[in-house]
């Protein structure tokens, strides 16, 4: 008999268990948590955002850091192998705004349902443990010593996540098991995360919501390094929401580098148009006072700070507004400028940047070029994406490379050894 050990019950290691099993090997699962897939609970919000309905190629796209790694991973089982893997499984999936894909029922416990019937169904051993070493021998893997026993196989496939949601079981695990094998780990970081704000009138516009605003990440030489438009939330700390999460994947230098935000509010508008529009509120109220203008032109909670931030009275009557404040109100609406102190911590993040190092890592099977018959797949592996499902396209594409490898691997070296 062939075996191979999985390490992680997440997307990765569920995928990767079940694609060594249907290759012909038996599969031992090994999840520290009672239950598997816990991270899987909690992305899209509970509902479970499967992958982003979009060709191969714009997966990668969406890939900010390491993506060439990927491209063999990706093309071999794009969404569209995603989709078709999961209504396989008996979850009827729809596609939302921006190709998000998701279960009909918008419950994340479906798609755990349907990987767990699947791994029974395919002979999948699971066992509730947590691994501790790689044992092996000359360059040959033994197997895997957990904390309640020691699990034999020829090959393993280390899929233990990063260090985002703890609480899920992420916690560094797979970092440790692979430095040991001689692996360099770049260090995690918090990516796809909430940021703290410098200024304090984000906290001012604590839960107000925009959608459709347009921002630039600038960094200390004011060159550029993300733009994009969509929706964001100003919290007590700072800025979060869809569009934030993203930047964030960008900013990945703090020690060195001081980044800040400008945030149009008014995208659909040029500078010529918002000021005729600007012209023509103040005119057709021109005995109103200004901050009762303003409540025409952005949110109840942001007329505070933008009386703040243009330095026009509330008070002022809209016909005293001269050309110069006009001017500071509409440089302030399409350029607001938010300092960013640093993203939140690693563990309010949805995926942590950082992990194996890639150039260590057979992209097209995910083993270890320094320990034969180890395989690595999922967030362990220094590769990290933009929200929207493709994160866990990642995590699906590198889980199938690496459990059908390590099938394959066992099946050639005649390693595996029955458990």
């Amino acid at each position: 008999m062939t075996h191979v050990i999985v390490i992680g019950g997440g997307a990765a290691g569920c995928m990767a268990a079940l694609s060594a099993a249907q290759k012909g090997a038996s599969v031992t699962l090994m999840e520290r948590n009672q239950k598997l897939g816990r991270k899987l609970y909690i992305t899209g919000k509970g509902r479970c955002n499967v992958t982003n309905d979009s060709p191969a190629a714009e997966v990668l796209q969406n890939i900010p850091h390491n993506s060439r790694f990927l491209t063999s991973a990706v093309t071999r089982f794009p969404p569209e192998a995603v989709k078709a893997f999961f209504e396989g499984l008996g979850v009827p999936l729809k596609t939302e705004r921006g190709n998000r894909v998701f279960p009909q029922s918008d419950r994340a416990a479906d798609i755990i349902d349907a990987l767990l019937r699947a791994l029974r169904r395919a002979g999948v051993s699971i066992v509730q443990d947590r691994a501790e070493a790689l044992r092996r021998d000359g360059g040959v893997l033994l197997g895997v010593e957990g904390e309640h026993g020691f699990y034999p196989g020829g090959a393993a496939v280390v899929a233990t996540g990063g260090m985002s949601y703890p609480l899920t079981g992420s916690t560094g695990d797979g970092y440790e098991l692979a430095r040991a094998l001689g692996h360099t780990v770049i260090p995690p970081k918090p990516s796809l995360v909430p940021l703290v704000a410098e200024q304090g009138f984000c906290a001012q516009m604590q839960g107000l919501s925009l959608r459709n605003v347009a921002i630039q990440v600038r960094n200390g030489k004011k060159k550029t390094v993300y733009s994009g438009q969509g929706e964001l939330l100003f919290t007590h700390f700072g800025l979060s929401g869809p569009l934030i999460l993203s930047a964030s994947a960008h900013m990945r230098d703090f020690e060195r580098e001081h980044y800040f935000i400008s945030l149009d509010l008014k995208p659909a508008l040029d500078e010529e148009k918002l000021d005729r529009r600007l012209l023509r509120e103040l005119e057709e109220n021109a005995n109103r006072d200004f901050h009762n203008v303003l409540e025409g032109l952005a949110p109840r909670l942001m007329v505070p700070v933008l009386v703040e931030l243009t330095g026009i009275p509330a008070e002022e009557k809209a016909h005293s507004v001269t050309r110069a404040q006009r001017r500071r109100l509409l440089e302030t609406l399409k350029c607001l400028r938010v300092d960013i102190r640093g993203p939140r911590p690693v563990e309010e993040a949805i995926v942590t940047s950082g992990g194996v190092k890639v150039s260590e890592i057979n992209p097209s099977t995910m083993e270890s070029k320094l320990a034969p018959g180890v395989y690595f797949a999922g967030e362990v592996l220094d590769a990290d994406a933009y929200t929207g499902g493709f994160n866990l396209q990642i995590a699906w594409s590198t889980g199938r490379a690496a459990g059908e490898a390590a099938a394959l691997f066992c099946t050639e070296h005649r390693g595996g050894m029955e458990p």
